[in-house]
């Protein structure tokens, strides 16, 4: 399996500001380049679409201001911030896309209760949950561009020690924000590798990011990224160590109101994350994160998001600035629709061009050009405590001058027992991805997974991925604390029942003579997102 297909979760908890190493002059030569492509193309679209994009002031800025509330232990005192006469309302700005629902998703707790452990230590119940930027749950495969800090403008909010680093006004039309985030890991593997060989050693990742918007019309995001390792006695994996580099650095700009929804065009470097991130995901197991660079639309209402998208992945270059990779190509339209809550449809068409002929030989053995069109639907969802998903993928197209049939299917089924101590929850869950039972039959039939986050479904070992398998696994979660800036601790047990699968797809398959696997200890400090 490709070693950018790993994945894993990590626990978060709020502490001080990162130290970053300054750039060499090439690599900031290199990110002035891309920086001002995106300055350029953000401009170009502004003085296009201005008339267009242009609108009145939102209604917000003539509503009255809100009934007073009682003033909660630990809350700020701050007033709701009314924008003044003809100032922009930022109270509903900038709008931000909320994570998607992974497989195997969780319900959080609700109600009273306690919901950090400081809550518990100190006795202090809530009636609610707190208001947080962060997922509900340690996967914090989100990316920072799409934290949610709006609850900032609302009055009786709690305080946080980087407060004043966020939502900073600069006049009345533009908004900064500033973030970062620090994280160490501890790994030990055991002939993964297939090798014979273990290894012990030591990953941290920095992370820092700057958020600009002109009122809701322009924004430009940009997110600096340093991932190291250090006591490691083997080659580090292309996905360990990326020595000063952009995550993210891109701008966005606004070209109509539809509906009652904003429509964007973002163009530069960009994370990508959608659906059940089986074939699309941002992939935070590793320790250099995934990202691509090009151009994405996208329109998003509280029932419907559609997006369409160019990109090319990255190449992570340890010791240089990152380039796309020029031999792949990959676009697609995604849109998500929710009827009522709980409740979600997502429909996609998805188009991977691969001129790479060496990753293919990696992956399957044989050199060859392709093409991969994925045609996917997927139901999700809670009702009245049962849980659902269902996702169906089928790939058609060209590898290697062969026609490409594939299909895989995701399926699940569980129940919430809503109220009870710990909030447990149970999944049952049925997986196929197909193979290729004869390779010399002109046909190719191995599904391509494109950029999965694979270890979450498939195992942490990052030995099989979403290709010639069967699976049925049964899962359970319990939370023990139900967190505010931290996401809570998740304990989970999944047995596998039938498992059946080949990690070279049109080959046979090799076998480790001891049990691979990967362990970690992850531990990660932020700056408020």
């Amino acid at each position: 399996m490709n070693p950018q297909d790993r994945d894993y979760r990590q626990l978060s908890s709020n502490s001080g500001p990162t130290t970053i190493t300054f750039p060499s002059a090439k690599w900031a030569k290199s990110m002035k380049s891309v920086f001002s492509f995106c300055l350029g193309a953000g401009t170009l679209v502004v003085l296009a679409f201005d008339g267009f994009a242009a609108e009145a002031p939102p209604a917000g800025n003539t509503a009255a201001a809100p009934t007073a509330q009682p003033k909660a232990v630990g809350t700020t005192e701050t007033a709701s911030k009314q924008p003044a006469s003809g100032a922009f309302d930022w109270s509903k700005q900038p709008p931000v896309t909320a994570p998607p629902r992974p497989g195997l998703f969780t319900i959080a707790p609700s109600g009273p209760g306690y919901y950090t452990l400081m809550d518990q230590l100190t006795g202090k119940k809530r009636e609610a949950p707190p208001v947080s930027p962060y997922a509900p749950y340690a996967l914090m495969t989100t990316p920072a561009y799409d934290m949610d800090f709006r609850y900032m403008e609302k009055p009786g909010y709690e305080p946080d020690l980087f407060d004043p680093i966020k939502r900073i006004r600069l006049g009345d039309d533009f908004l900064l924000s500033l973030g970062g985030s620090f994280w160490y890991r501890y790994m030990r593997e055991t002939d993964l590798r297939l090798t014979r060989a273990d290894d012990s050693y030591h990953m941290i990742r920095s992370r820092f990011h700057a958020d600009l918007w002109y009122r809701d019309r322009v924004r430009l995001f940009a997110e600096f990224l340093d991932a190291r390792t250090f006591g490691q006695a083997l080659a580090p994996l292309p996905t360990d160590v990326n020595h000063t580099d952009m995550l993210n650095l891109f701008a966005d700009v606004k070209i109509a109101n539809i509906k009652n929804g904003p429509a964007y065009v973002r163009f530069g470097r960009q994370e990508l994350l959608y659906g059940s991130q089986r074939l699309i995901s941002t992939l935070d197991w590793v320790n250099t994160r995934r990202t691509f660079q090009g151009a994405k639309a996208f329109w998003r209402t509280p029932e419907l998001d559609l997006d369409a998208f160019w990109v090319r992945p990255m190449t992570t270059e340890a010791n240089q600035f990152d380039n796309w990779d020029t031999k792949r190509e990959f676009f697609g339209l995604w849109g998500t629709y929710r009827p009522m809550k709980g409740q979600l449809v997502d429909l996609y068409f998805l188009s991977l061009l691969d001129d790479n002929q060496e990753l293919a030989f990696r992956r399957t053995g044989m050199r060859g050009v392709s093409n991969t069109q994925t045609l996917g639907g997927r139901l999700a969802g809670d009702y009245n405590q049962f849980l659902y998903e269902l996702e169906g993928m089928y790939q058609f197209g060209q590898f290697s001058n062969m026609d490409v049939s594939a299909f895989a299917v995701a399926s699940g089924a569980g129940y919430h027992f809503k109220g009870a101590p710990m909030n447990p929850q149970f999944w049952l869950r049925y997986d196929f991805a197909s193979g290729d039972k004869n390779p010399g039959d002109g046909r190719y039939n191995t599904f391509n997974q494109l950029f999965p986050f694979g270890n979450y479904y498939l195992g942490w070992a990052d030995r099989v991925g979403r290709q010639n398998i069967t699976t049925s696994t049964r899962n359970s979660t319990c939370i023990h604390y139900r967190g505010r800036r931290s996401p809570p601790s998740i304990t989970g047990s999944t047995w596998p029942t039938t498992a059946t699968s080949c990690t070279t797809p049109r080959a046979t398959p090799r076998c480790a003579m001891r049990p691979a696997s990967r362990e970690a200890m992850s531990v990660t400090k932020s700056m408020s997102g």
